[in-house]
């Protein structure tokens, strides 16, 4: 049991590596903007303003909140362990051997996953492009057999899912139903990748810089068109104005759709062991790539439910160019120029994503728990260039039976699982020498200012909202009742931890990261849970079988 959770220990001469430091500072922060202004923000973006109404802006800051203290929690990882790994390898460090693996496997869920999304975003906005173009592309080649299936179920509205479904044409008794720019892109950046870093950075230099211009353009064009009582919708069944029409309860259901969004910042922490002096150059680029994108977020979603009711936003997988469609605002340049760059951005994000994944195979390799084949360097490229083709497969065969909506929930409940641990990690590490240039994360001691925010805030939103408390039992209530449940079970640990705070004299940061993390997996569904259970059972049995049997921690 002792070896399950044996650390492993870190020191400088491990920032040795085969890899090619080529990555500065601001290489860094357009990465991190490429990663997180995406998918989250010309596709994930119309789902959670739909689920949310204009008080999604509320969501925006607390997953901003709640990314920041986790940022500055991998920033001191990085700057104490900067070798590829990410969370994989600061939980080998701080819990042992079985919790770094789980990490090492949710990663696996977050990258993979993660683009098998993006790579379905990006088809959308290419096959809207060309559409505004004039071309065509049959719709049974433009989406998945499942998403394809479940319209035709369920009576959906969508009459380019009926119409795929309808027309596809039949092998056997099966419909070919195939999402061929899906797999196209995924084909090309999975070669891009393989080819180099230093290719993949100033390929992605150039689409940043583009990327960010376009998206000014829209917040200034759209600014002209904001109508204010569209941030105050009536509710249907109240007939009340407000800026949450759905209730909190509504704005937390929309956490997969905005959470996704911020999942790519972690990604620049396994792009370590290509970074110069990453001690200083990570911390610095994680953290101001965040704090930018945050602020776009906000200005993009005050635009977006000024300009259009948010109810119209059902099943819009185009938000930014839906916009200003003729139905709406009525710009046609801007539609036809949101609509390119959106595949520029989008293009970005499958870049990061299909970057960070081949690299955590390649510490989990290094340490044995993958086969060694995952850690082969191309001699000329000096890439994880066998775990990079493995990651396209990764993420190629999936495109061809799932859908959007179940690889969004079951990419963030898994990040936001490894961002919980990765806050837990640094409370669990000793205090370091302090080293001028290097990131040092402050201490602050929690004993007692934790308690004193969490129970005083708790007893603050009771007076504000006792109705909410009144009914925190009853879990019967078909929309209310999971997230009740879940905010009872958030109190019930954040009261605990309260206990161990005051006697351990934990630091503050990290706690405040670890709470708000733990309270974002409250607008988790039961379905996510189980999903989420299921992919990590399997997980245990690989680790089993073949990674507790050819540790290198072990065999030592």
């Amino acid at each position: 049991m002792n070896q399950l959770f044996r650390r492993k220990n870190y020191s400088e001469t491990d920032t040795s590596t085969n890899l090619l430091r080529v990555l500065g500072v601001w290489d860094i922060v357009f990465f991190g903007i490429a990663a997180i202004i995406g998918a989250g923000s010309f596709s994930s973006l119309g789902e959670a303003v739909f689920r949310g109404g204009p008080g999604v802006i509320l969501l925006y800051l607390i997953c901003g909140f709640a990314c920041g203290f986790t940022a500055l929690c991998y920033a001191e990882f990085a700057s104490r362990i900067p070798t590829a790994g990410s969370a994989y390898t600061y939980a080998y460090a701080s819990f042992g051997e079985l919790i770094a693996w789980i990490i090492g496997w949710a990663l696996i869920m977050e990258y993979s996953f993660g683009n098998i999304y993006v790579a379905f975003s990006w088809s959308d906005y290419f096959t809207s492009f060309l559409e505004r173009l004039g071309m065509h592309i049959p719709d049974y080649l433009t989406c998945s057999y499942t998403e394809a299936k479940k319209a035709f179920m369920n009576g959906s509205e969508n009459k380019d899912l009926l119409n795929a479904w309808k027309s596809a044409p039949l092998i056997g008794s099966l419909k070919f139903i195939v999402d061929v720019p899906a797999l196209v892109i995924n084909g090309l950046i999975t070669w891009l990748c393989y080819v180099g870093v230093k290719e993949s950075k100033n390929f992605n230099n150039s689409l940043v810089i583009l990327k960010l211009a376009v998206i000014v353009l829209v917040i200034l064009v759209g600014f002209a068109y904001i109508n204010t009582e569209n941030w105050t919708p009536v509710n249907p069944e109240t007939h009340v104005a407000s800026f949450m029409p759905n209730g909190f309860a509504g704005v937390m259901s929309a956490v997969s759709g905005v959470f996704f969004a911020y999942i790519g910042f972690d990604a620049l922490s396994v792009l370590s062991e290509e970074t110069k002096d990453p001690q200083k150059t990570l911390p610095k680029g994680m953290i101001i790539s965040l704090v930018l994108c945050t602020v776009i977020y906000i200005a993009l979603t005050l635009v977006l439910t000024g300009m259009v009711d948010y109810r119209k936003f059902d099943g819009i997988g185009d938000p930014l160019s839906f916009i200003f469609e003729k139905s709406n605002a009525n710009v046609a340049w801007m539609e036809l120029t949101v609509s390119f760059v959106a595949i520029v951005a989008i293009t970005t994000v499958l870049l990061v994503f299909q970057m960070g994944q081949p690299r955590i195979w390649y510490a989990m390799s290094r340490d044995g728990l993958m086969p060694e084949k995952f850690k082969t360097v191309h001699p000329k490229y000096k890439t994880p260039s066998f775990a990079t083709i493995v990651t396209g497969i990764a993420v190629g065969v999936p495109i061809l039976f799932t859908d959007k909506t179940f690889i969004l929930d079951f990419t963030s409940i898994g990040t936001i699982f490894a961002f919980v641990l990765v806050c837990a990690g640094v409370l669990m590490l000793p205090a370091k020498e302090k080293i001028k240039g290097r990131f040092h994360l402050p201490y602050i001691n929690g004993k007692i200012i934790f308690p004193v925010i969490f129970i005083g805030g708790l007893i603050g939103f009771y007076f504000w909202q006792p109705e909410f408390f009144n009914s925190l039992k009853d879990w019967s209530d078909p929309k209310e009742g999971e997230f009740r449940a879940s905010i009872l079970v958030y109190i019930l640990i954040n009261l605990i931890l309260c206990v161990f705070t005051f006697i351990k004299n934990f630091s503050l940061i990290p706690l405040i990261g670890l709470s708000s993390c733990l309270y974002l997996l409250t607008g988790m569904s039961h379905e996510n849970w189980f999903w989420f259970g299921l992919w990590f059972a399997l997980g245990l049995v690989i680790y089993f079988c073949y990674g507790y049997r050819n540790s290198k921690l072990r065999k030592a």
